[in-house]
């Protein structure tokens, strides 16, 4: 007797994997900062219930960056392993975050599979990386790195053209500066006509309120947004 098809997060039935496919997630492995629950912060997904699953390792060092404990170390876990974990949480949405995940080549075949077993996933990436070969059915929330962050100079323009109307731009803004390099973008690409755009103020750096003042101002099509998961539990890691 055949066994009963498993039931995902999202309520559909899956057929168990295949043997071959089973030995080929054993073997793909990733270096796993931390996987947890908490409600998602940032994005146009803002709000939803979320798995995060964070990958250690990035090669940019964004003057502001908030989860530098995820630079170095983490444990090299299989993507069965990955998916087992994700599954026990019971929820529908997935983000897949980092440091950088796509500096890790197993982050495609961990979206790809997440999208397979019906989540709804989204990818957080700095934009330093391609995202040509990531999976269509993922929402990629892709950063524009403004001068403040000290990596301008790592912003993958080719990136601009396999974007899809689904996904975010994310800008972080430190100061006038940046918001002015951001606005110039925005209107010089016509950003907005692409994807969402999102403008976010550093934390303890820029007061929201001037940021969606200047935005107000300009009448900028774009989403001003703060760290949702911030004003909820502050800088409490796993949040």
């Amino acid at each position: 007797m055949s066994s009963a098809p498993s039931v995902n997060a999202t309520g559909q039935n899956n057929v168990a994997a295949p043997a071959s496919e089973e030995a080929a997630r054993q073997s793909v492995t990733l270096r796993v900062s931390e996987i947890f629950l908490s409600i998602q912060g940032e994005s146009s997904l803002v709000g939803w219930p979320t798995v995060f699953v964070r990958l250690s390792g990035c090669p940019l060092r964004c003057r502001w960056c908030d989860t530098a404990y995820a630079f170095t170390g983490g444990e090299r876990q299989n993507l069965e392993r990955v998916l087992t974990q994700v599954r026990t949480f019971g929820v529908r949405h997935v983000c897949v975050t980092g440091g950088e995940p796509l500096a890790q080549p197993a982050a495609l075949p961990l979206l790809r599979a997440l999208a397979e077993e019906g989540y709804v996933v989204s990818l957080e990436t700095s934009g330093a990386f391609s995202v040509a070969e990531v999976d269509q059915r993922v929402h990629v929330v892709m950063d524009l790195k403004a001068p403040g962050s000290g990596e301008v100079h790592r912003n993958l323009w080719e990136n601009l053209a396999h974007l899809k109307p689904s996904d975010d731009v994310k800008i972080v803004i430190a100061d006038r500066h940046d918001y002015d390099w951001a606005a110039a973008m925005v209107r010089r690409v016509e950003l907005d006509r692409r994807c969402t755009v999102i403008f976010s103020p550093v934390a303890g750096e820029l007061a929201p309120t001037t940021l969606a003042e200047w935005i107000v101002a300009d009448r900028l099509p774009v989403r001003f947004q703060l760290q949702l998961h911030k004003v909820l539990w502050g800088e409490a890691r796993g949040r």
